[in-house]
């Protein structure tokens, strides 16, 4: 594939205006963004200042038994902070000094803002500088909100690198740089990286790291790439400081990625003859793993209520990938800068939604009844005892689903469901 066949023009994309809807919404809180935060950031710590339901909620996502000591905990609020009557101040040093005590090899801690501290005005900001000069810069603190009041969960992860952009370094040399943008798994950015190395491109740095004082410098020379479409407060803090978006689909599935990597190529003026030469047989790889699972998915009807900002990127790949039919594209929030490069490429004609409003959209749902429906797993277990078959939209953000090589496991995600159907059709699990 040339980087012509999925070149996006200004005509294209006026033809998508998505219908806006506004009313009561069903999404995971952003404290969920700490399960996938915390385990590429390794030696940091992610506390929340929440309740006790915060608590439950970041360990049921987690999964985590009971003997691990996982790299986050929550400082609850008590009846007596929520009602001003202690110093929430003074119980958060003690926490921390906690936490320290126990992992005295942390470099940063990241305070996390939920629904209770923001409704108490708890100002996170102020202690998180006050207690990095407690602690004299042995330790770093972050502050950022994981509040679910407006948002949805995967913009607890927009938060805490715009809350992390603010303090890069600026890049004062004249090297061109390349910055990809989003949490990847560990083994998705050695696949990147080798990738990037062979089309010549050796300047590249990730954001963010698996170390959270490995800090990449920002600056006009900056490129940035995103990885994950729900950046856009980290993309608009990186341009304040420099840095220049590459605009391009997402690397999911063997079209998105080869774009993706193309779209840096050109970026950096690399030789066509040597993309193809480097991305050919990545590309030839991805096919054959989606040839797998494209005849189970073909012809099937889908739709995706708003819940994770993944849902357009996700449909582009479900219809023209694995050649699924959209119902409707809904997405909780629609960045036209982010997703400039993906919405041409969805199928002409598609019903798309910005925002949510719940009954009606269930209501559509129910009408058309599609054979997937990609949904937050509140709605999942409803629709489900109601007969139709759903993904879990989570699922896909603690799943590799990035690049050439995870193209197959990401087509098998969604042949899952429809497998389970057939097995309990045929009374296989009887």
């Amino acid at each position: 594939m040339t980087a012509e066949v999925i070149a996006v023009s200004e005509e294209a994309s006026e033809r998508f205006q998505p219908l806006q809807e506004r009313g009561q919404r069903a999404v995971f809180c952003g404290l969920t963004s700490i399960i996938w935060l915390h385990r590429k950031i390794q030696d940091a710590f992610f506390l929340v200042v929440g309740s006790r339901t915060c608590a439950h909620l970041i360990q049921s996502a987690a999964g985590v038994m009971i003997f691990a000591e996982p790299r986050f905990g929550t400082a609850v609020l008590g009846d007596r902070d929520l009602a001003g009557m202690a110093d929430c101040n003074e119980e958060l040093d003690r926490v921390v000094a906690q936490v320290l005590a126990r992992r005295p090899e942390l470099k940063s801690i990241f305070l996390v803002g939920s629904c209770p501290s923001e409704v108490i005005k708890l100002d996170l900001d102020n202690a998180a500088g006050r207690l990095s000069r407690a602690y004299d810069g042995q330790v770093r603190f972050v502050a950022y909100s994981g509040s679910g009041i407006e948002t949805t969960f995967t913009q607890g992860e927009d938060n805490c690198l715009a809350s992390l952009a603010a303090g890069l370094p600026i890049a004062t040399d004249t090297e061109e740089r390349l910055l990809v943008v989003g949490t990847v798994p560990d083994i998705v950015e050695d696949q990147f990286r080798r990738l990037f190395q062979q089309l010549g491109i050796d300047a590249v740095d990730f954001f963010p790291g698996s170390q959270s004082t490995d800090l990449p410098a920002v600056g006009p020379n900056t490129r940035l790439l995103l990885a994950q479409p729900f950046l856009g407060e980290t993309l608009r803090a990186l341009e304040s400081r420099g840095g220049r978006l590459i605009s391009a689909p997402f690397p999911l599935g063997a079209e998105g990625s080869e774009a993706w990597f193309r779209a840096a190529a050109d970026a950096f003026g690399v030789e066509p003859q040597t993309q193809d030469s480097v991305l050919s047989a990545p590309r030839q790889r991805a096919e054959a793993a989606l040839s797998t699972y494209r005849e189970e998915l073909a012809d099937k009807s889908f739709t995706m209520l708003p819940d994770s900002q993944l849902e357009i990127p996700l449909a582009r790949f479900l219809s023209r990938e694995c050649g699924m039919t959209p119902r409707e594209v809904g997405t909780p929030y629609f960045d036209a800068r982010v997703m400039e490069a993906e919405v041409p490429l969805l199928p002409e004609g598609v019903d798309w939604v910005e925002g949510q409003d719940l009954d009606p959209a269930l209501d559509r749902v129910r009408a058309v009844r599609p054979d997937l429906t990609v949904c937050g797993l509140g709605i999942a277990n409803p629709l489900e005892a109601e007969g139709l078959r759903t993904k879990w939209s989570i699922e896909l953000l603690f799943t590799p689903i990035q690049g050439f090589e995870q193209a197959g496991d990401l087509a098998e995600l969604f042949a899952r469901p429809l497998r389970r159907e057939q097995a309990l059709e045929v009374g296989s699990w009887s």
